[in-house]
């Protein structure tokens, strides 16, 4: 069927819009702050052979996830859907990211045919898991709490009050797990009912050849872009710190890039093996996603393109992902696969990295790369029951070709946002004492700088636990082009209550690390690479650096060859001759 180009704009348009609503339904009701405030979540509309229909402006990791999540439920559903049925969903090895993203799935009919799946994923405080919150260091994947494969909660609209029961009684925060799960479920209800009226609306055969159409223009717009790269293997290595039990042991990440025409495999052949913690990678949900969101970052940037093109199933079609069983990116049952996303955003890292000679319009330098995933948790005093907070703090990107890399800001794959600190005072006994650029570092040096990471401190007033996930300790964010490497991230954890002031180095992996009343975690994230030769950064963008406390008299010297003096002014006669006797000496 023809569809006309104004039709299709606008069935578009309101297929984007569905998964918007269902995105602001979802966090606008949440009652955790992992969903309500930082947004950890996805939502969209599905056909019924699982295609991604549109995605909400949320966690992209969420959104490419959902297919996977939907073959998983297929795979493992014993009875048929039926209108009203609710189907809840984490399974590592059925399709889901990780087991705490737990999705909401609502069949969508119209006129008595199925017709599609209106679906959303959120991250959850607490399945019941070895440790609270977060788990690292775990024997298999039976340690990461509840598994939940293909549940109907609701079956032709009536609630199982059993596994109802069943969630609340299995998590240490059970009353927030049923409510975030409510929010989860209106907001799939809602999407399913738009996408009835968009059916209603323009009929049956007009929504599905749009939503096809829809589909194969974004696949064309990428295969254009693709092959427009050079065919041939492109190469990038990396290295991650430990597996959060075996100190000392990098892991190593192997990344090749073979672009054939118009399609591209990212093979992965060369990293780690498997690792005996939870420090490994769900293939369909994780690791191919990974790769599938590198390349639109890449080639489909909304920013740069000069006309928009849908975020739907036509992203996927041109990407090969490979990983050899028993890899840390496609482990076997029953290992663990929960603490997963450091190494996708590294894996993302390096795919920019290798593809960067080709593409160095598009190419960044090393970002941080990682996530500074935390879990705090405690028993309140009062009550004795568990409090438990996930935050995710931010790290920065690498410079990039036009700009500076943005300070403090999730990166590559993450996409979440900072918790408010006056939320937490007013709902944990925790306080922020520290929430800042970091100042202890100088960020990599370049024509266009690496963005700075954050300092934050995290003070536990009554005490409780920590679990920590991280990476990027051992590893600074590479430059790019000339530009010099970043700085590595650190944990401390410190008591206020100690005259002596101890600090304890720690990890980038805890795991359930007690706290004492007055405890504080310190949290410095990495700080990005830089990008292009320093010597050509702008000396008024340099004094800029240093007056905005950036960068240091002495580092706008060494790295910069640009000379200031005391009073703040730049002495142009030794800048100059400074910066001649670097480039000479080089």
């Amino acid at each position: 069927m023809s569809i006309d180009p104004v039709t299709l704009q606008v069935i578009g348009g309101a297929l984007h819009t569905i998964a918007r609503e269902m995105a602001y339904v979802l966090y606008r009701m949440s009652f955790s702050s992992i969903i309500r405030e930082s947004e950890d979540l996805g939502a969209g509309l599905f056909d019924r052979s699982f295609a991604t229909l549109c995605e909400s402006d949320n966690t992209p990791l969420h959104i490419g996830s959902i297919p996977g999540y939907l073959r998983g439920i297929e795979a493992s559903m014993t009875t048929p859907w039926r209108e009203g049925d609710v189907v809840i969903h984490n399974h590592p090895y059925f399709g889901a990211s990780h087991s705490p993203d737990i999705a909401v799935v609502v069949p969508v009919f119209f006129e008595g045919r199925h017709i599609g799946f209106a679906a959303n994923t959120a991250h959850h405080v607490d399945i019941g898991s070895a440790t609270p919150g977060l788990i690292v260091d775990i024997q298999d994947i039976f340690g990461e709490g509840m598994l939940l494969k293909a549940v109907k909660l609701y079956e032709g609209g009536v609630r199982n009050e059993t596994v109802w029961n069943y969630l609340a009684n299995n998590s240490r925060v059970g009353r927030q797990l049923q409510d975030d799960l409510g929010a989860q479920i209106a907001s799939a209800q809602l999407g399913a009912r738009r996408f009835q009226e968009l059916y209603a609306t323009y009929g049956a055969e007009t929504v599905e050849a749009a939503s096809a159409e829809l589909m194969a223009y974004t696949e064309r717009m990428l295969r254009k872009r693709i092959a427009e790269i050079p065919d041939g293997d492109y190469v990038a290595e990396s290295w991650l710190d430990d597996d959060g039990r075996n100190r000392g042991v990098r892991l190593p990440i192997r990344v090749c890039v073979r672009i054939r025409g118009d399609e591209a495999e990212v093979d992965l052949t060369g990293s780690s093996p498997q690792v005996p913690t939870a420090f490994n990678v769900p293939f369909e949900g994780s690791t191919k996603v990974a790769c599938y969101v590198a390349f639109r970052s890449l080639l489909l940037d909304t920013f740069t393109a000069s006309v928009p093109i849908p975020a739907n199933e036509g992203s996927f079609r041109p990407i090969k992902v490979t990983a050899p069983k028993g890899t840390i990116f496609n482990p076997i049952f029953p290992t663990a696969a929960s603490a997963r996303f450091s190494q996708c955003n590294r894996m993302i890292d390096c795919i920019i990295r290798a593809l960067s000679p080709v593409l160095p319009e598009a190419a960044i330098a090393g970002s941080s790369a990682s996530l500074s995933f935390v879990a705090y948790s405690g028993l309140r005093k009062t009550s004795g029951d568990y409090w438990v907070f996930i935050e995710v703090n931010e790290g920065a990107y690498g410079g990039r070709p036009r700009s500076d890399g943005p300070d403090s800001i999730d990166n590559l794959m993450a996409n979440t946002r900072n918790n408010p600190i006056e939320d937490l005072g007013m709902h944990l006994p925790m306080i922020c004492d520290r929430y800042e650029l970091r100042d202890d570092v100088e960020c990599g040096a370049g024509r266009f700088r690496g963005g700075i990471g954050v300092v934050k401190h995290q003070r536990l007033l009554e005490g409780g636990w920590l679990t920590h996930e991280a990476e990027r300790h051992t590893d600074k964010p590479w430059g790019l082009f000339g530009g010099h490497d970043g700085a590595e991230g650190r944990v401390d954890i410190f008591n206020h209550a100690d005259p002596a002031g101890t600090t304890e180095p720690q990890h980038a992996k805890i795991s359930g690390v007690v706290m004492k009343p007055g405890d504080t975690m310190a949290f410095y994230s990495p700080c990005g690479g830089g990008f292009g030769d320093p010597l050509d950064r702008p000396v008024s963008t340099v004094l800029d650096d240093v007056l905005d406390g950036f960068c240091t008299i002495a580092y706008a010297r060494s790295a910069y060859g640009v000379v200031i003096d005391d009073a703040m002014r730049i002495d142009h006669e030794a800048t100059e001759a400074l910066r001649a006797g670097m480039a000479a000496a080089r």
